[in-house]
C-alpha cells in the first residue's frame, strides 16, 4: 500500500506568508494604475485633438488658402470649418478652426467648442456645455469657454477625473483638463 503525502501546515503557512508578503508589495503600484490611466486617456484625446487642427490648417494650406463669405474656410471630412485670419481680433496666426460657422475668434460661442470636439475627431468622445448634463454620466467631457489673456479659448474637462465639491456634487471643472488656443493652434493638457 502506497502512503500518500501531501503538503505539511508548515509549509502552507510558509506559502501563504509569502503570497501575502507580495502582496503588500505589489497593491500600490495596482491602486495608481486607474489614475494612470486616466492621465494617459487625456494626453492621447489631446494629442489627437492637436493632431486634427493641424490637419485641418495643412489642408486648408494644401487648397490654397480658400476663403468663403470673406473667412478663411476649409472643407475638412465633409465638414466646413472657419478659421482664424488677418485682422481678427489679437491678431492670431492664420489658419487655425475657431468653429462651424462663419465666426472670429472673438465671436467664439461654448457650442463652438463643442461643434470642434465633434467634427475634428473622427470617433469624438462625448461633450456637452451645460453642468447638469455633465453630471449624469452619458458624457466623457465638459467643456467651456474660457478667456486667456484676452482671447477665447475652449476648455475640455475629463469627467471621469473630476471630484466633489464637498457638498457631494460633483465639480466639473475640478479634473484634468486640456486647452485649445485658437490664436496659436496650440493644446495644453493640464494633470491636476
Amino acid at each position: 500500500m502506497k502512503k500518500q503525502s501531501g503538503f505539511s501546515l508548515v509549509e502552507l503557512v510558509i506559502v501563504i506568508i509569502v503570497v501575502g508578503l507580495l502582496a503588500v508589495a505589489a497593491l500600490p503600484r495596482f491602486m495608481n494604475v486607474t489614475d494612470e490611466a486616466k492621465k494617459a486617456s487625456i494626453e492621447g484625446v489631446a494629442g489627437g485633438y492637436a493632431t486634427a487642427v493641424l490637419s485641418v490648417r495643412a489642408q486648408w494650406e494644401a487648397y490654397g488658402r480658400p476663403e468663403n463669405s470673406g473667412r478663411n474656410t476649409v472643407d475638412y471630412d465633409g465638414t466646413d470649418f472657419y478659421l482664424t485670419q488677418d485682422g481678427d481680433t489679437g491678431t492670431p496666426r492664420v489658419g487655425y478652426p475657431i468653429s462651424t460657422r462663419n465666426v472670429s475668434v472673438d465671436s467664439m460661442v461654448v457650442s463652438d467648442c463643442v461643434a470642434l470636439m465633434d467634427n475634428l475627431l473622427q470617433n469624438p468622445p462625448k461633450v456637452t456645455s451645460q453642468s447638469t448634463d455633465a453630471q449624469s454620466g452619458k458624457f466623457l467631457f465638459y467643456t467651456e469657454l474660457a478667456d486667456d489673456n484676452g482671447s477665447n479659448t475652449c476648455r475640455y474637462y475629463q469627467l471621469a477625473s473630476t471630484g466633489n465639491d464637498g457638498n457631494g456634487t460633483t465639480d466639473v471643472t475640478s479634473g484634468h483638463y486640456f486647452t485649445y488656443l485658437p490664436m496659436d493652434g496650440s493644446v495644453q493638457v493640464e494633470i491636476r
